[in-house]
């Protein structure tokens, strides 16, 4: 099974404020990339699951990323440091 590129974006509320998201990950499959959206949003911003709406999921060609440290990772772009 190959890792695939998957940029999800939704919601999620904190102290009575909405806040959305938007993350490109890669992944080998739809549901691994949700579950490590919830892993990763629950311990950067201590928000329970049930407050996390994932609202699309969806498989991107390696054309599309604009995420710069996934980008560096895939060899799309050159490091210049």
């Amino acid at each position: 099974m190959s890792t695939k590129i998957w940029r999800a974006s939704g919601e999620y509320f904190k102290n009575r404020q909405k806040f959305k998201f938007t993350k490109e990950l890669l992944a080998d499959k739809e549901a691994h990339a949700r579950e490590r959206i919830f892993s990763e949003l629950g311990s950067r911003h201590r928000v329970t699951r049930k407050k996390i709406t994932i609202s699309e999921v969806k498989e991107l060609k390696l054309e599309e990323v604009t995420n710069l440290d996934l980008r560096k990772i895939l060899g799309l772009e050159a490091d210049f440091s």
